[in-house]
C-alpha cells in the first residue's frame, strides 16, 4: 500500500493544489507528540488565560487547529500515557494506575503501540522526558541495562527519567541505561523502607529547600524530598532546575540527527507537575509562584523547540500535536504557593474539576494539531481523544496492525476535513467512570469514598446519577438527570453496553 494512500482518499473530496497533493505523496511528514504534565485547559493563553502568556504553545494552536473538545482517556498520568502509546483503554490493563518509580513496565512488548506503527512505516522513533510506564521486570538492578525499556515497545532512541520528578529513582535513563552512574557508588531503590543512615525528608527537614504539603517524606534529592527511597548513585541524580532545558537539548539533537530522514518524536515535558522548580530564568516571573514559573519555563521550551524546527527547514511538512497528559492541580504534595498566588487564574478554564477528578476539567485537556503543508488553522469543537492517535497516524502512513485496539481512526478531524469525531467516550477519574456521548456527559453514582481534596464537588462523585450538557453548559452546574430521563436512560443503556463489549472492566 502506497504510505499516503489513506490520506489521499480522505482528502479525495476537499480542495487541494496539485502540488500540494503531490508533495504529501512523495514525503512523509516527520510527526513530533508534546505532551506537558498536569497542564490544564485554561493554563494556556490560546485557551483564555489572562494572568499568563503562552506564545510558544498558541503558536501551535494559530498556525494549526486548536480543538475544544480534546480529551485524554485518565484524569492521571499513567493510565493516560498508557492510551495514548497503545490505543487502548486504560481499564483493559489493571496495572495502568498511578505507578511506582520502580514499578515494572505495563506495556507488553508483544503488543502494538505507536512508535512500534511509526517503525513499521518507515520512521526513527524517539522518546524524549517523562515516562512513568514503568521499566524493567519490577526488580531492576538501574546500574545495569533496564530490560524491557523504551526500545522494546518501539522507540530507535530514549532519554527519559523512569516515572516522575517527585518519585525516585532521581536520574536519567537513556538507551535503557542510567546516565552517569558510577560503577563505585552503585544505585538502590526501594519503595518499602529507607536505607540505614540515608536522611529523608521526614526525619531531616533542615535539609530541605522545599517542603512537603502532604506525603513526599522519602529521600532528599537537591534538596527536594521525593516519594520513595534511594541510596548511592550520586554523580547521576538530576538537578530539576536544569532538567527543562535538559530534556529541550535531547529533543532537539534527535531532531537535528534525523532532520533528512522522517522521524517520530515523544517529547514528554515535566512541567507543571511537582515538585515545581523552575530555572534561575523563570524563578518569580509569572507572580503565581512555582507553578505558573514552571508553565512559562515549559513554554519557552516549546518556542525553542519549535525555532529548532524552523531553522532545519523542518517546520512545513512536521506534524505537530501539543497536548497535556491529565487536568491541573494546585496542592500536589509540596508547599510552594500555588493555592496561596492562583489569584483568578481558573486553571482548568471554563471546566470543573482537574487532575484525579471525573469532571471535565479532569480529561479535557489543551489539545493543539499543527501541520502546515496540509491543516489550514482553525478551531474544531469535534470530540477527539488522544487515544485515536494510534489508528489515525497509522492510516495517515498507510500502515495496519492485527492488534485489537480501542482506538478509531478519526485522521479527517485531526486534519480538520470534517467535525465527525469520536461519538463516545469513556474517561477514567480516579478509578471511577464517565460517559461522553456527543455533547453529553453521565457520571453514573459512586460511593463516596475519596474525599475531594480541592473541596466539596471536585472529584465529581455522588450517590445520585448526573448527566450535563456541557455544550450549553461546560462547567457542569446543572444536573439534568432528573429533568431529561430519556436521554439519561440512553446513556445508561449505552454505558452497560460499552461494558459488556469491553470485558475487561474490573472496578467500572
Amino acid at each position: 500500500m502506497n504510505s499516503y494512500s489513506s490520506i489521499l482518499s480522505i482528502l479525495a473530496g476537499v480542495t487541494l493544489p496539485v502540488s500540494l497533493i503531490a508533495q504529501t505523496q512523495s514525503k512523509q511528514p516527520n510527526i513530533v507528540i508534546i505532551v506537558a504534565d498536569d497542564l490544564g485547559y485554561g493554563d494556556l493563553s490560546c485557551y483564555g488565560a489572562h494572568r499568563i502568556k503562552t506564545p510558544g504553545m498558541d503558536r501551535v494552536a494559530n498556525e494549526g487547529i486548536r480543538f475544544t473538545q480534546g480529551y485524554c482517556t485518565a484524569a492521571t498520568s499513567t493510565p493516560s500515557r498508557y492510551s495514548l502509546l497503545t490505543g487502548l483503554y486504560p481499564w483493559t490493563n489493571r496495572d495502568a494506575k498511578i505507578l511506582p518509580g520502580n514499578a515494572a513496565m505495563i506495556i507488553n512488548t508483544q503488543q502494538v503501540t505507536l512508535p512500534k506503527v511509526m517503525k513499521q512505516a518507515g520512521y526513527v522513533t524517539g522518546s524524549v522526558g517523562k515516562w512513568h510506564l514503568g521499566l524493567g521486570d519490577g526488580a531492576v538492578d538501574w546500574n545495569k541495562t533496564v530490560y524491557p525499556g523504551a526500545k522494546e515497545i518501539g522507540y530507535d532512541y530514549s532519554f527519559i527519567q523512569a516515572a516522575t520528578n517527585d518519585r525516585v529513582p532521581c536520574i536519567f535513563i537513556e538507551n535503557g541505561k542510567g546516565v552517569n552512574l558510577d560503577p563505585n557508588d552503585p544505585l538502590y531503590v526501594s519503595y518499602k523502607e529507607n536505607f540505614p543512615g540515608e536522611p529523608t525528608g521526614k526525619d531531616n527537614p533542615e535539609l530541605l529547600r522545599m517542603h512537603p504539603s502532604v506525603g513526599h517524606a522519602g529521600s532528599i534529592v537537591n534538596g527536594v524530598p521525593r516519594i520513595g527511597f534511594q541510596k548511592g548513585g550520586k554523580a547521576a541524580q538530576w538537578k530539576d532546575e536544569d532538567m527543562a532545558e535538559l530534556f529541550l537539548e535531547k529533543a532537539k539533537g534527535f531532531m537535528r540527527d534525523n532532520k533528512d530522514k522522517p522521524f517520530f518524536l515523544y517529547y514528554g515535558l515535566h512541567q507543571p507537575h511537582v515538585p515545581r522548580v523552575p530555572n534561575a530564568k523563570f524563578a518569580g516571573k509569572s507572580g503565581m509562584g512555582p507553578r505558573g514559573d514552571v508553565i512559562l519555563e515549559a513554554d519557552w521550551c516549546v518556542t525553542e523547540f519549535l525555532n529548532e524546527m524552523d531553522k532545519l527547514g523542518l517546520t512545513e511538512n512536521t506534524l505537530v500535536i501539543f497536548t497535556s497528559d491529565n487536568g491541573p492541580v494546585l496542592d500536589d504534595g509540596y508547599q510552594d504557593q500555588a493555592v496561596e498566588l492562583v489569584g483568578d487564574h481558573k486553571m482548568a478554564g471554563p471546566l470543573r474539576g482537574g487532575k484525579t477528578s471525573l469532571y471535565d476539567g479532569g480529561t479535557c485537556i489543551p489539545f493543539m494539531l499543527r501541520w502546515p503543508a496540509v491543516v489550514k488553522p482553525g478551531v474544531s469543537d469535534a470530540l477527539i481523544c488522544q487515544m485515536d492517535l494510534l489508528a489515525s497516524l497509522a492510516a495517515l502512513t498507510g500502515q495496519t496492525y492485527s492488534d485489537k485496539v480501542d482506538s478509531q481512526n478519526t485522521l479527517p478531524v485531526f486534519l480538520g476535513q470534517s467535525n465527525n469525531g469520536r461519538k463516545e467516550l469513556v474517561t477514567e477519574g480516579y478509578f471511577n467512570y464517565a460517559l461522553h456521548d456527543g455533547d453529553w456527559v453521565m457520571i453514573p453514582p459512586y460511593p463516596a469514598y475519596q474525599k475531594d481534596p480541592e473541596g466539596e464537588g471536585f472529584s465529581g462523585q455522588a450517590n445520585c446519577y448526573q448527566l450535563y450538557n456541557v455544550k450549553e453548559d461546560p462547567g457542569q452546574q446543572v444536573n439534568l438527570a432528573e429533568k431529561d430521563p430519556r436521554r439519561l436512560r440512553q446513556m445508561m443503556m449505552l454505558f452497560e453496553k460499552l461494558k459488556r463489549e469491553t470485558g475487561k472492566i474490573t472496578n467500572f
